[in-house]
């Protein structure tokens, strides 16, 4: 059987790792914090999938499809709404207690969704009930499992991944074989000020591969989150409350949506941050308040119980009066171009959760698929993994109907070599993570125009990445990378789509993702 590293603890690596070894894989899983740390943990809402008498698959594909903003691939959307009923069943049988009423499992209705299908657990600790059960699922396994070690880059011999370089707390590389790596390294939200991401969300998959060849795309597409606290660290406030009925309200206290959109707060999220975002700046950067009120103080606490405490904690009473929220950088539908069984384009590489550009989220992902992404495609890269010729040619090879029919669009004519080329830079002055946050909130968040990010073009361009000799250093260069890569998306793409909102063209209709690639060395 295979040597599989799994790099990334959250859902996706730990689906992966688990899946792997009970198939047989001698298994390393590799984290950059503790095993506990990452997305999967912070997720709130909870995860979506057609398992009720009242919904269906199609339902679900037809909600996937239209909140992608025309984008979101049919194939993979299909995979997902299939799969993911199995996969949730998986889940409980690993450990995860979803909440449950009189009539069984508790479901909630988030935007954009047409029926209640989101499962919690916790009320609003879905994430950590997952990873506590999937952490405790390896722990009993025959896992080897490297805490506090990061990515630093991929070993490619041939045009084949064949291990990676790893850099521990220690700050010594070391280099580790194996017959097929599994990123599972989740998404990139440090690139911006404002994020509901932990510190380490900072892209390090994504900027590792394709420093190594590997086809990557839709950078471009930034979800930002429409209710985050406006406190410091921006807490998230789940979009579960507002499909329990909270609404939005300006500084003036009137309801302001439903003129934007007939379905008001439970529009998709673009459409809900952007006005959010605009009502902002109409009232001279005053912060729109969430009114969640209604609820009522016992709701609250019972239904959210994690949020109440944070939302008290930063001194406002919920239950009483509104409070102030923001727009955050939320998840990345961009990343590691795959197939439908987390193929990347070089041989011996697969992608799976945040970091794998799927296809199934488009424009602009859907509320609590990305759960449900991570562990449908994990599950299904294990399974091609153990296939021994699937783990043995790239997507996109010639011939191969298969591994290119999860990877819609055109092949690649927009190479991004030149963005982040270390070569190009080694001049420039050290890159400062504050003013490249700064810079990338400004001129490639909500809102872009090419003027915009020109300058943040211009600017990245002038600073040079440091040499990877500890965990900071190593992720400043992969958000300087990535930085590059994801503003010479943005001035590609020239329309609006989705998360991608360009105001000196909003009317212009483009349908092709936009593709970035590398040559290896």
């Amino acid at each position: 059987m295979a040597r599989v590293l799994v790099i990334g603890g959250g859902i996706a690596g730990l689906w992966a790792a688990v899946k792997a070894t009970d198939a047989g894989h001698t298994v390393e899983l590799v984290t950059k914090a503790e095993l506990a740390e990452g997305n999967t943990r912070y997720a709130q809402g909870g995860i979506a999938a057609a398992l009720f008498p009242d919904d269906s698959a199609e339902r679900h594909f037809a909600d996937t499809i239209d909140a992608g903003a025309g984008l979101a691939d049919p194939a993979a959307v299909r995979v997902l709404v299939d799969e993911g009923p199995d996969r949730v069943r998986d889940l409980i049988r690993f450990g995860v207690a979803f909440d449950r009423g009189e009539s069984g499992l508790e479901r909630g209705l988030e935007a954009a969704h047409s029926r209640a299908r989101i499962l919690h657990a916790g009320g609003d600790a879905t994430g950590a009930a997952i990873e506590h059960a999937l952490v405790a699922t390896v722990r009993r396994r025959a896992v080897a499992i490297d805490e506090q070690t990061m990515l630093v880059d991929l070993l490619v011999e041939g045009g084949r991944v064949v291990g990676a370089q790893l850099l521990g707390a220690s700050g010594a590389v070391v280099e580790r074989r194996a017959d097929a790596v599994v990123l599972a390294t989740g998404g990139s939200g440090c690139l911006f000020r404002h994020t509901t991401n932990p510190a380490v969300a900072t892209g390090d998959g994504v900027a590792a591969a394709w420093r190594a060849g590997a086809r990557v795309a839709d950078l471009e597409f930034t979800q930002f989150h429409p209710t985050a606290l406006a406190a410091p660290g921006t807490p998230l406030i789940s979009e579960a409350v507002r499909g329990e009925g909270a609404v939005l309200r300006d500084a003036s206290g009137r309801r302001f949506l439903l003129d934007v959109d007939a379905r008001g707060e439970l529009a998709p999220r673009d459409v809900v941050a952007r006005a959010v975002w605009r009502r902002s700046l109409e009232q001279g950067g005053a912060p729109v308040l969430l009114d969640a009120t209604s609820l009522g103080g016992a709701e609250l606490a019972r239904r959210f119980p994690g949020l109440d405490a944070v939302v008290r904690a930063a001194g406002f009473d919920w239950a009483r009066e509104p409070v102030p929220v923001t727009p955050a950088a939320h998840y990345a539908m961009g990343g590691v171009a795959t197939d439908l069984d987390g193929r990347t384009s070089l041989p011996g590489l697969f992608a799976v959760g945040e970091v794998a550009r799927t296809g199934v989220h488009g424009a602009n992902r859907l509320a609590s698929n990305s759960l449900l992404e991570a562990a449908v495609f994990a599950d299904r890269a294990v399974r091609a993994i153990t296939a021994s010729e699937s783990s043995a040619r790239p997507a996109g090879a010639d011939g191969d109907e298969s591994a290119t029919a999860g990877v819609p669009g055109r092949p690649s004519e927009f190479v991004a070599g030149a963005p982040g080329r270390p070569s190009e830079f080694v001049h420039g002055a050290p890159v400062d993570r504050d003013e490249l946050q700064a810079l990338m909130w400004s001129h490639v968040g909500l809102e872009r125009d090419e003027a915009g990010l020109a300058e943040a073009s211009a600017r990245l361009d002038a600073w040079s990445a440091p040499e990877p000799g500890d965990h900071r250093s190593a992720e400043d260069r992969n958000l300087l990378d990535l930085a590059r890569l994801t503003v010479a998306a943005a001035r590609a793409r020239r329309a609006s789509c989705g998360a991608h909102f360009r105001t000196d063209d909003p009317a212009l209709d483009l349908v092709l993702p936009i593709e970035l690639e590398r040559e290896a060395a």
